[in-house]
């Protein structure tokens, strides 16, 4: 079995393939990937910080650093052992830090670099036990960048799937999606790694990624398929578990409660383009992070949320192959 340890690994963080721009100077994002998984990672970098709230439902939420402030938040593949990545994105940000210091005894809390991770299962696709460790999220951040945001099965979303809920037999390709939208002086922008049980709907209410029949070249929605397999007297098996991991970033200033509110929200719309979401066997986790920079907003945090909800459902339907 192909392993991390058995191997000469190289990070590989610059790709060709579709792109989202966005105009958000204060979030830098970097992607690195093993190919011989193929693995990876995606960082959300905020050079500044950002205050933070986190959102984690279903019954397999994996993640470390639960923090109300962060410089970084990386998301991984690999399971838990892609945690290790969060520690390499640590390390990069310490070192950056340390080396502008002219003696240890400057080191103080202060230079200290907050980093959260989250991690999703992406072994049901491949035959090794590859995982993103130190040095690959070392080379995330290193390689983080404004401005740009992969799309597909790229960083993170290497290896992820959707719509396996009644047979693996039936998932296919999904990866990382994302939106962005300014009003005014209010950015608001929507990252997310599509690794779902749950099947991709659009707006018409049409499943477009998952629960693929190759024998039918259908995909049904779950209560579609439930109906059926009970109709011909079969037993319906709990699906295995997968992740869907999120990042809601804004720039307008909002109170601790505003924006863990801002994260429910979102959190809780994303269960119309992701069915079904949230499920015992699912880990989700939503960041909502705010640079807090605009403070004459023209909108509410309502409003925010509101928007910020339609931005997540672009995100999902971004986050695999063109149908």
């Amino acid at each position: 079995m192909l392993m991390n340890s058995s191997l000469s690994l190289f990070p590989q963080t610059s790709f060709e393939g579709p792109t989202l721009p966005f105009d958000f100077p204060a979030l830098h994002i970097g992607i690195a990937e093993y190919a011989e998984g193929p693995t990876g990672c995606t960082v959300f970098y905020f050079p500044d910080g950002v205050a933070t709230a986190i959102d984690a439902r279903g019954g397999l939420a994996v993640k470390s650093g639960d923090y109300e402030r962060n410089h970084a938040i990386c998301f991984a593949g690999g399971s838990v052992y892609g945690l290790e990545a969060a520690s390499g994105v640590t390390a990069a940000l310490f070192e950056q830090r340390a080396s502008a210091l002219q003696t240890k005894a400057s080191i103080s809390s202060k230079h200290v670099a907050l980093v959260s991770g989250a991690i999703l299962n992406d072994y049901s696709v491949r035959d090794n036990v590859i995982y993103p460790d130190h040095k690959l999220g070392k080379a995330a951040l290193l390689a983080a960048r404004p401005g740009l945001f992969p799309l597909g099965a790229r960083g993170a979303g290497r290896s992820a799937t959707c719509g396996n809920i009644f047979s693996l037999a039936h998932k296919e390709s999904s990866g990382q999606g994302g939106a962005f939208r300014q009003i005014g002086s209010t950015k608001i922008a929507v990252f997310t790694v599509v690794n779902a049980v749950g099947v991709i709907v659009d707006r018409q209410g049409q499943v477009v990624r998952g629960n693929y029949n190759p024998e039918t070249g259908l995909r049904l929605s779950p209560v579609e398929e439930l109906e059926q397999r009970l109709a011909r007297g079969e037993r319906v098996k709990t699906a295995f578990g997968n992740t869907t991991l999120t990042v809601v970033a804004t720039n307008q200033c909002l109170r601790p409660e505003e924006l863990r509110q801002l994260g429910r929200h979102v959190h809780s719309s994303m269960a119309r383009a992701i069915q079904p979401f949230q499920t015992i066997n699912d880990g989700d986790v939503l960041y909502a992070v705010t640079t807090n920079e605009v403070d004459d907003a023209p909108i509410s945090g309502a409003m925010l949320g509101i928007l910020a909800s339609e931005l997540a459902w672009d995100a999902v339907l971004a986050s695999g192959p063109e149908q």
